[in-house]
């Protein structure tokens, strides 16, 4: 078992956090990723390929955050920065459906191991320095960290695609190895001498399950992954037929590329006055208020494919400026340290899982020859919309019987 780390090590890797969700998010090949799988497959292909990646993100959701409970974090976020760069190496050299997918697959690993072992690490290292209290403030440092790293890639991403469509996913080869670099820097949080048998690990986590609080912001939490991915999927064909009432979609991966970047910056830019928010109008309000943001957002996109709909994209992160942090700082005093990432595991497992089904019949009604027309997208959108429009109302009712408010 590894010891507890000192102070010291505890400060450093509260420093390094938020340059490890820097390179994490420099995804060079977000803007364009659709549009190269597009016009080199199908767009019936392209979202099959984006299932596949949740769908082996799902596998291996609830396996690695085992293994981050039981092995450690550093381990494990080592993982992530190895078969993240064995991803990206694929998606430029190789060729095919299936390199592609295998590149998916890889991708959604890297994807799974740093899914809650990422946070868990920060909140334990804060622990160790004696400032758990500052979790909330450090997790929007880190976000913002994300965001701007997000809004860089994506306009530098747009831009190499311009030229060649592979040089994005070339670009995004150095951020993984930078993430892997940093992930190596990283000191073990460690236990607290403490053995913790298999069965006691098993009853800290259905403890976290009795908490109402827990079981609302599961169910809130799986929704928004759910929601604020349908966007980013179907966002950049969307952008192409807009684009194309203009006459102007062979520029559709620059506009694509820099409409993400601006998208980041608004994100940050809300992110400055969010914890002033949260505490004018409460926890359960903010977090309502993101989701009822990512609904209306697909709502518009469903309606109309008018240009000016476009700018509407430009709001798909700022739900996530306004949850995610708040989440995770009210999730993270709830869960024991032998099943946290366990459980922050088991949460992104449920909303890939709903993601990927989602997408699975998505793909099934969308024309496997060419691209996706808007009538395609209205119709897979109005499913959407009236699904978050069950949910967040269930959300509501459930909010008023129980105490959400840390």
């Amino acid at each position: 078992m590894v010891a507890r780390i000192d102070h010291r090590q505890a400060e450093r890797n509260v420093q390094l956090y938020p340059w490890f969700k820097a390179f994490q998010s420099l995804l060079f090949w977000q803007a364009v990723w659709f549009l190269f799988f597009q016009n080199t497959l199908s767009a019936a292909e392209a979202i099959l390929l984006y299932a596949i990646f949740d769908l082996s993100t799902t596998v291996l959701e609830v396996p690695s955050g085992y293994l981050s409970d039981r092995v450690g974090r550093r381990p494990t976020l080592i993982l992530a920065g190895l078969t993240g760069l064995a991803g990206a190496s694929l998606l430029t050299l190789g060729h095919g459906f299936a390199v592609f997918a295998l590149a998916q697959v890889c991708l959604g690993a890297s994807q799974a191991f740093v899914s809650g072992t990422d946070s868990s690490l920060l909140f334990e290292s804060l622990d160790r320095a004696g400032r758990s209290a500052d979790v909330e403030a450090e997790e929007v440092k880190a976000w913002r960290f994300g965001f701007v790293a997000f809004a860089v890639s994506a306009a530098v991403g747009g831009a190499l695609g311009m030229f060649d469509p592979r040089l994005p996913f070339a670009a995004t080869v150095f951020a993984m190895a930078g993430m892997l670099a940093i992930a190596i820097g990283f000191h073990e949080p460690g236990k607290n001498g403490q053995v913790v048998t298999e069965r006691m690990r098993f009853r800290s986590l259905l403890h976290a399950f009795d908490q109402p609080v827990v079981r609302w912001m599961f169910v809130l939490s799986f929704s928004m992954y759910a929601f604020s991915h349908i966007p980013f999927v179907f966002g950049q064909p969307f952008i192409l037929q807009a684009l194309a009432t203009v006459g102007l979609e062979a520029e559709a991966p620059l506009v694509s590329g820099t409409l993400t970047s601006v998208m980041m910056l608004i994100s940050v830019g809300v992110s400055l006055f969010a914890r002033k928010l949260r505490k004018a109008i409460g926890l359960p309000a903010i977090l309502l208020l993101a989701f009822g943001i990512q609904i209306a957002l697909i709502a518009v996109l469903s309606l109309t494919d008018s240009i000016f709909a476009v700018l509407v994209l430009l709001l798909r992160m700022v739900p996530n400026s306004l949850a995610g942090p708040f989440i995770l700082a009210r999730l993270q005093p709830l869960l024991g340290d032998e099943t946290r990432a366990t459980y922050l595991s088991t949460q992104s497992l449920v909303g890939r899982l709903v993601l990927a089904t989602s997408l699975l019949f998505a793909s099934g009604v969308t024309s496997d020859q060419g691209t996706m027309v808007h009538a395609e997208i209205s119709v897979i959108l109005g499913w959407y919309v009236a699904a978050g429009l069950l949910v967040i109302g269930g959300l509501i009712v459930a909010a008023r019987r129980i105490t959400v408010e840390g």
